[in-house]
């Protein structure tokens, strides 16, 4: 079970270390905006059978863990994001991803795939808005349990550019 809620954090994972990052346009890239990005997730549906309450609990815990999280994006950074190509790496731990759809143009995301980590598979799907001071993404992420069953994982990521970086605070 353990080694099936990695799997389940895979698309959470993606998100936040690829999709949160970029997007490219065909018409002509739609950069994030170099500054403070704060990041919200919301866990919008999580259903597992035969998974306890108390593990589901953890997962909802997890997501949340993960919201108002603050990054600093340089110019730097901003200028060598590139969405298709983080999409192409998949997630870490050696798994990967395969997308049949992979449509990141005019300022929507809308891809769509499969990606293994540990031995087991899941299909995902996100779909949403990237512009220069938001983002707004919804991960589905589905699957089947060790135990038998489909498991279906539905994320809502928004990032929203709150401003210039903020100076490390002095130690």
């Amino acid at each position: 079970m353990k080694k099936f809620l990695t799997v389940a954090a895979i698309g959470a994972l993606i998100a936040v270390s690829g999709c949160g990052k970029s997007e490219n346009a065909a018409s002509g890239p739609v950069k994030r905006e170099a500054g403070n990005w704060k990041t919200d997730v919301k866990l919008v549906k999580f259903e597992v059978p035969g998974m306890p309450a108390e593990m589901k609990d953890g997962m909802a815990k997890m997501m949340e863990g993960a919201s108002g999280m603050e990054q600093c994006f340089t110019q730097e950074q901003v200028d060598k994001e590139d969405i298709a190509a983080e999409l192409a790496k998949g997630p870490g731990n050696g798994g990967e991803c395969k997308w049949s759809k992979k449509d990141v143009a005019g300022g929507k995301i809308d891809v769509a795939g499969t990606c293994t980590a540990n031995g087991q598979t899941v299909e995902m799907a996100m779909t949403g808005t990237m512009e220069a001071k938001k983002n707004d993404v919804t991960i589905t992420t589905k699957g089947k349990v060790p135990t038998g069953g489909d498991m279906e994982m539905v994320m809502q990521m928004t990032s929203t550019h709150t401003g210039p970086c903020k100076a490390p605070a002095a130690t």
